[in-house]
């Protein structure tokens, strides 16, 4: 499979990915406030993070969408899922127990279950920036080459 069809199938999937889940959150913006607000960690500004995650997601999933931008998508993504890896980390380390303000389906998972999607998703981002690297001609560079600089 060609490295730009990989490129696209990661970009696509973190699209749907990001999509359903700021959806999810939106349509149901009550429900996922109040979750935010009962958390001692974004419990200050639950209004704040209910708008702007979703908010990130959507633009980061437009950035993803076209060849121009998807560089600085891919970067985004990454931090994106290492904030919310992170943010995971936190909650299994204490103890509070929470529920998910994440969206949909991904409401569902036990946080270890969110902690293991969340780290293949971080390794996936990681795959596409490398697959997705650039030289200064704007070719794409071989494999080899983008990791020995």
């Amino acid at each position: 499979m060609k490295r730009e069809t990989i490129v696209q199938i990661i970009c696509y999937s973190f699209i749907l990915l990001f999509m359903y889940t700021a959806i999810s959150k939106l349509l149901a913006f009550n429900v996922t406030e109040f979750d935010m607000h009962r958390n001692p960690i974004l419990g200050d500004y639950p209004r704040f993070w209910a708008v702007s995650v979703p908010v990130a997601e959507i633009i980061v999933s437009v950035l993803l969408f076209f060849v121009g931008t998807r560089r600085l998508g891919l970067w985004l993504t990454l931090l994106l899922m290492v904030g919310f890896t992170g943010y995971v980390g936190v909650l299994l380390a204490s103890d509070y127990h929470l529920p998910c303000t994440c969206g949909g389906i991904f409401r569902q998972l036990t946080w270890t279950q969110h902690l293991y999607v969340n780290i293949g998703l971080t390794a996936i981002a990681i795959v596409g920036i490398v697959l997705n690297g650039q030289g200064r001609d704007g070719k794409m560079l071989p494999y080899k080459d983008f990791i020995a600089r």
